[in-house]
């Protein structure tokens, strides 16, 4: 491929960006060459976003500090050690990183030597739509193969996929991401081949590093094939063993419930499609992956909201809701509505319990938790001494309000007061 018949990015909006421009003008020149690096070209390619913009070059980080700093664009040393500097020009960041090769790799580190040899820097990545560059006139540069992989949607090492495996075992999980995000048809038979030899080293990699990757696959826009694969494999047993009797069913009707109700694609609704429901069971998994805490408490949440039955009366769910809180209920209703609405596909009957599952969805979604008008200031106004007897009196008569129906009102309930004693000294 000659440069004239070579694809281009330079069309594109992000690379016009003038702070990109300025970053290539500042590190380009004087026997220095830097390029676009990665997702960037991958996505322009593929007609997808592009998010972050990064850049490798032949550069060391301290030329590069030193070019950037005499032209005032700010210089981040987010990464000296492996050769990465951010620079923030116009309020955006890039991160700028001096070309490498692989020294010695143990499967979760690698020791890399700095240079300026392109042919070895892109093949030391993973995979071949993740090595293509752009050179300053957008000019798409490929070593390795890529360019054809991205025509056919082809997740594929680059070069020997065992080696590649072995020298960072995340690779296994990025290659099942990447073909959630990017592949068709079949997954690359020696990169799957490689990672279901390497799937028991995945056990040496830190949860942060495995969450990170399993959460940005279960956000894909479909990553059914993808879990499929890694179940086949033995990769997703290893990695989520809470899956292997739970299975992976209910991925597809989920998916489709997505796209009929225009639900955003949800890493955690997935992951909780796939595993049992049991707290104990996800409290395990969220202290073993580490979880952020809000991610830990919804699933905590799921776990521990009640099932809500098709037929049950709005005003029941409405007390179910004050009890036990929004967010769990929401995430079972969203997942037994995907079930009954696969379910209907075949079985005609499961129609009218999609259609009430998703008219309580609609009705949690909207629901707003309403506030008990009474405080323990207006119990002793009304002579309750102060002290335990102020909670307990509160907490009955709180009850009387969500039997009620939330339709108490504080003179009303008040007007309860004194038969809510009298049970009391009779207790």
């Amino acid at each position: 491929m000659t440069a004239e018949t070579a694809p281009s990015v330079a069309g594109e909006t992000w690379f016009r960006d003038s702070a990109l421009t300025r970053i290539l003008t500042v590190l380009n020149g004087d026997d220095a060459e830097t390029r676009v690096v990665g997702g960037a070209v991958r996505n322009s390619l593929m007609g997808l976003p592009v998010a972050d913009v990064d850049l490798a070059t032949t550069l060391l980080p301290q030329a590069v500090t030193a070019r950037a700093e005499a032209d005032g664009i700010k210089v981040v040393p987010t990464g000296i050690a492996h050769g990465t500097v951010t620079l923030v020009a116009n309020g955006r960041g890039f991160e700028v990183t001096t070309l490498r090769r692989d020294i010695s790799t143990d499967g979760r580190h690698a020791e890399v030597a700095f240079g300026t040899d392109w042919q070895a820097d892109a093949e030391r990545r993973d995979l071949t739509m993740n090595a293509l560059y752009a050179d300053r006139e957008g000019r798409v540069i490929d070593l390795v193969g890529g360019l054809a992989d991205i025509e056919t949607r082809a997740v594929r090492f680059i070069g020997d996929a065992h080696q590649r495996v072995a020298e960072d075992y995340l690779r296994v999980l990025r290659f099942f991401r990447f073909f959630a995000q990017y592949g068709s048809g079949r997954p690359d038979a020696e990169g799957l081949r490689a990672s279901a030899r390497a799937k028991d080293e995945l056990t040496r990699l830190s949860a942060e590093r495995i969450w990170a990757e399993m959460k940005k696959l279960l956000g894909a826009k479909d990553p059914g094939r993808a879990l499929l694969w890694m179940r086949t494999s033995g990769v997703l047993t290893v990695v989520l063993p809470e899956t292997e009797k739970w299975g992976i069913d209910a991925i597809p009707g989920l998916i489709a419930a997505e796209a009929a109700y225009g639900w955003a694609p949800d890493a955690l609704l997935r992951l909780m499609a796939i595993v049992p429901p049991g707290a104990e069971r996800l409290a395990a998994l969220a202290e073993r992956l580490r979880l952020s805490r809000a991610e830990a408490g919804r699933l905590r949440a799921f776990a521990e909201a009640p099932v809500v039955k098709p037929d049950l009366a709005g005003t029941a769910l409405d007390r179910l809701l004050y009890r036990t809180g929004r967010e769990g209920i929401v995430d079972r209703l969203r997942l037994a509505l995907a079930v009954a609405r696969a379910k209907a596909e075949i079985e005609t009957e499961k129609m009218a319990e999609a259609a009430r599952l998703l008219d309580h969805l609609k009705r949690a979604e909207g629901w707003v938790k309403p506030a008990f008008p009474l405080g323990g200031a207006d119990l002793m106004r009304a002579g309750v001494a102060a002290g335990p007897e102020i909670g307990r009196v509160l907490s009955a008569l709180e009850t009387i309000w969500v039997e009620g129906n939330f339709h108490l009102d504080r003179q009303a309930l008040l007007a309860r007061l004194p038969a809510v004693l009298e049970a009391g000294e009779k207790g």
